[in-house]
């Protein structure tokens, strides 16, 4: 399939879902359980065997290596922003975690960051994304997950044990294990899964989930966290991502890829959290729907902008 066929699919596969979950989210009794119900299902059955694939599949240098550390920058410099602004803006409790949680995590994947990799350097840039992002599944459901747990209710202050039997977990074993297995020198089967049919349904379902929490109303009342959000994501890690880039030497494309993905909006997995631990999910869905607005009609054509004009 096409890589523009794909993209464009893929795209459909957030609208439809995401128009029809605010549709269909008035005949629910509490559409934020069922938004939990469904996220499980990602979790425990589509997420796992795409991420054991797709990392037991890599091919690891030293220079590649760059990548997931500058993403792992990236999303810690966020968090360390949304630390800074969250008292600033007046945040407290879950509305706090929820903003700080979007400042940190970005839209680094292939229905974003991946795209634009491909746009701007084609095959090249669609097959290093993948490796920028593999720092996403550790740093997601050790410290994302860890954070919203952090003083919540009974249910979630669990001991190790109930911890580590968590599903919310399932993901990071698969890429734990992924990880053992290519470490250990065990080559990939030469098989042909069905790995697209798996995202797909993975990405409608959570954009599904998104539609069921967002609530359009309450755009404008939250303008200052918008703005504030816009800043942390088109301003400050692009500013120091330009400055990494300035001091370590890496090759012309990992430099590119590195610029491009440090100007992403924030991720689906912002709201996800806030669903999965009783955060604030309608202010997460409004973080990301505006995030996500603001970026692809003001920051994507002027990144494409630049690029014709030789800038990048």
């Amino acid at each position: 399939m096409p890589i523009i066929v794909k993209f464009i699919l893929f795209q459909l596969l957030i609208l439809i879902p995401f128009s029809a979950g605010i549709i269909v989210k008035k005949y629910f009794a509490d559409p934020a359980a069922t938004s939990k119900k469904i996220i499980m299902v990602n979790l425990m059955v589509l997420e796992p065997p795409v991420i054991l694939w797709t990392i037991w599949g890599l091919t690891i240098s030293p220079e590649l290596a760059f990548l997931p550390a500058a993403g792992l920058l990236m999303v810690l410099a966020g968090l360390f922003a949304g630390n800074i602004l969250a008292p600033l803006l007046g945040l407290e409790g879950a509305g706090r975690k929820t903003f700080i949680i979007s400042s940190s995590l970005a839209n680094h994947g292939f229905t974003m960051g991946g795209f634009i990799c491909y746009i701007f350097l084609k095959e090249t840039g669609l097959g290093l994304s993948p490796i920028f992002i593999s720092y996403f599944v550790p740093y997601t459901f050790l410290v994302i997950f860890s954070y919203a747990r952090a003083g919540a209710g009974s249910r979630y202050r669990a001991g190790l044990r109930d911890f580590l039997a968590s599903y919310q977990n399932m993901p990071l074993y698969a890429a734990l294990a992924a990880l053992a297995l290519l470490l250990s020198g065990v080559r990939r089967p030469a098989l042909d899964p069905p790995l697209e049919p798996l995202i797909m349904a993975s990405v409608a379902l959570y954009y599904w989930t998104l539609g069921l929490t967002v609530n359009m109303k309450e755009i404008l009342p939250l303008r200052g966290e918008h703005a504030a959000l816009a800043a942390v994501r088109f301003l400050v890690i692009p500013g120091l991502a330009c400055l990494l880039l300035l001091v370590v030497p890496m090759g012309g494309d990992i430099k590119t890829v590195i610029r491009i993905q440090s100007f992403m909006p924030a991720a689906i997995y912002s709201v996800v959290t806030s669903v999965l631990f009783d955060l604030d999910p309608r202010r997460a869905s409004s973080l990301f729907v505006v995030n996500t607005l603001l970026f692809i009609l003001i920051v994507v054509p002027a990144m494409v902008l630049l690029r014709q004009a030789g800038v990048w």
